[in-house]
């Protein structure tokens, strides 16, 4: 199971932290994402971190956005920094190539 929280209501220029909590998974093996779909839109991948904590990022959020991770405390984060109205779509934890999804938190950036 995984679930999100730390979405809400942010003004452009803004920051956000999105926590993913893990359960029912050995995390600290697993590779972790974070992938997001806005309206009308398919759903994108944002940040992805492996089992041994390299990332690699959307162009489109390098630099403003990172992905960490906690073994200790089976959670993957993702900080939101310089925040754009397009940033806007609800956020989605998953485990890469199992299947796993969170069921989501909405990001809404205002101009």
């Amino acid at each position: 199971q995984l679930v999100e929280s730390g979405g809400g209501l942010v003004q452009a220029g803004g920051s956000l932290r999105l926590s993913c909590t893990a359960s029912g998974i050995i995390f600290r093996i697993n590779n972790m994402a974070w992938y997001r779909q806005a309206p009308g839109k398919q759903r994108e991948l944002v940040a992805v971190i492996t089992s041994g904590s390299s990332t690699n990022y959307a162009d489109s959020v390098k630099g403003r956005f990172t992905i960490s991770r906690d073994n200790a405390k089976n959670t993957v984060y993702l900080q939101m920094n310089s925040l754009k109205p397009e940033d806007t779509a609800v956020y989605y934890c998953s485990v890469p190539h199992t299947g796993y999804w969170g069921k989501g938190t909405l990001v809404t950036v205002s101009s």
